[in-house]
């Protein structure tokens, strides 16, 4: 199976937030250098450190209730060290509006273990992301979402599988989600802490107020690149009004304009 793009997808929360209402640049910084670990290690399959920081441009703030996409691409690699460069862009999730908000050019560098000296990172090669109609996201697991036995709780992966169906769905109808039902999910494979998981969520059905979004979890060791399903569930997304009501997933007005 071909890998998914490295593409981390978060929502701004009060929390990551300043007084303006706008995302932390050091909370942006960390999430950039995140996905560009991820890229990196993607590329090279050892451990890598970030070694520098290029010019990072803030060119548009990231506010509270919105959604942040960052995408990572390998731009230079030399012998053991590697550029990757990151971008960040803010999504409105009710009307769609996207404005770039950062990049910003990381330098990694590898740091293998039993390897000869001649050894040396693959070179850059074209690779094209394959084609999905869902949403894809990649995370790593860090030691706080597991347990005794370092394995990811399943509470949060069910947490990060809900965060994808509520991007998904909110996208779809552009109107305010919430979880109505949680259908069947199998947990099939254990995900270590330094795994990268990527979320995979797809708009299966749709109903005058509700979506149903089928969610899957892959889990892929950073050094071997080895993947498997880990996870699969449907959640049944519904939209609703300020006052908490249901409301038809496609606006009126969206109706009216493709009639």
């Amino acid at each position: 199976m071909s890998v998914f793009p490295s593409r981390l997808i978060d929502l701004v929360f009060p929390g990551d937030t300043n007084h303006h209402g706008t995302l932390f640049g050091g909370a942006g910084l960390a999430l950039m250098d995140r996905i560009a670990f991820i890229a990196a290690t993607r590329h090279g399959r050892v451990p890598f450190v970030t070694a520098s920081c290029d010019r990072v441009d803030f060119q548009a703030p990231a506010r509270v209730g919105e959604m942040v996409e960052l995408c990572a691409r390998v731009l230079r690699v030399g012998r053991k060290s590697m550029s990757v460069e990151v971008e960040m862009t803010a999504e409105d999730l009710l009307s769609g509006e996207r404005r770039l908000c950062t990049r910003g050019g990381f330098n990694m560098v590898a740091v293998p273990e039993s390897k000869g000296p001649d050894w040396r990172l693959p070179p850059l090669c074209d690779t094209a992301d394959a084609p999905h109609d869902g949403l894809i996201t990649s995370d790593i697991v860090f030691a706080d979402q597991a347990s005794s036995s370092c394995r990811m709780f399943g509470g949060e992966a069910l947490a990060v599988m809900t965060k994808a169906a509520f991007v998904a769905a909110t996208r779809h109808g552009r109107r305010i989600t919430v979880l109505a039902a949680s259908e069947r999910v199998d947990f099939r494979a254990p995900v270590p802490v330094g795994a990268i998981v990527d979320t995979v969520a797809t708009i299966v059905a749709v109903g005058r107020t509700s979506m149903t979004v089928a969610v899957d979890l892959w889990s892929e060791d950073l050094m071997s690149g080895a993947r498997k399903l880990t996870a699969h569930g449907r959640f049944v997304m519904v939209a609703v009004d300020d006052r908490d009501r249901p409301v038809p997933v496609v606006p009126h007005e969206m109706l009216d304009n493709r009639s």
